[in-house]
């Protein structure tokens, strides 16, 4: 659990609930990946929180659930919205970088490590670098777990974990404490297959994985921009 400072030696207690997890995660991937549409109306922001690639779990959230997180998290301070020049619409950034405090003020390279963690679950060491990518490049597994080793040992954190190997894996696993600590149970939390291990082919089917959720964002990137095209004519 965290303790964020808000006005004038005012400290909070946070624990992050699953919805406000998953906003901070999707807000921090869309700035990066869908830069021409961020910040995020509503209505896209709760289309990103419910994709059905590339989130774990998937989720089904109503715009009133994303809206009642948006809001402790404007109050939190690590939300912030506003209006578009040409719209009245409210749109939303997170706040996580460039704060007045050193508090939640992250480097691109751990903001890419934390939102591959809030959006996906635990991760491999490859698996967070391939998933990443988009965010900020690692030159290396080095440089990788030198930014997790800053966050899991913060003063104002930890912010991840590094989970034991268990028995029929072959790489140890990185977990958020956003919602508080993880118990490091032999049962993986890990979904996609009861048995095998991590690997190679992993790395090969979240390098796949990356490549689709780019033709889509594309395809709804040139979706907008045609609605866009036809409105000035309606």
């Amino acid at each position: 659990m965290f303790a964020l400072t808000i006005g004038v030696d005012v400290e909070v207690e946070l624990k992050f609930t699953q919805v406000e997890i998953r906003i901070l995660g999707c807000l921090i991937e869309k700035e990066s990946t869908t830069p021409e549409s961020y910040p995020l109306t509503l209505n896209s922001l709760t289309r990103a929180c419910n994709q059905k690639s590339n989130r774990e779990p998937v989720m089904a959230l109503s715009e009133m659930a994303v809206q009642e997180a948006l809001d402790s998290l404007t109050k939190q301070m690590l939300v912030s919205d506003r209006s578009g020049s040409d719209s009245r619409v409210l749109k939303y950034s997170h706040r996580l970088r460039d704060r007045r405090t050193p508090e939640f003020d992250f480097e691109q390279a751990e903001l890419a490590v934390i939102s591959v963690l809030l959006v996906r679950g635990s991760q491999t060491l490859g698996e967070i670098r391939t998933r990443s990518a988009r965010i900020y490049q690692f030159e290396n597994m080095q440089a990788l777990s030198g930014s997790l080793r800053k966050l899991a040992e913060r003063s104002d954190g930890p912010y991840v974990k590094q989970l034991s190997r268990h028995p029929g894996q072959k790489e140890v696993r990185y977990t958020h404490l956003f919602a508080g600590d993880v118990e490091d149970s032999p049962v993986s939390d890990y979904p996609r297959r009861a048995t095998g291990t991590p690997g190679k082919s992993d790395e090969r089917i979240a390098a796949l994985e990356q490549q689709l959720v780019q033709l889509r964002e594309a395809l709804s990137s040139l979706e907008q921009k045609f609605q866009a095209f036809v409105k000035q004519f309606e």
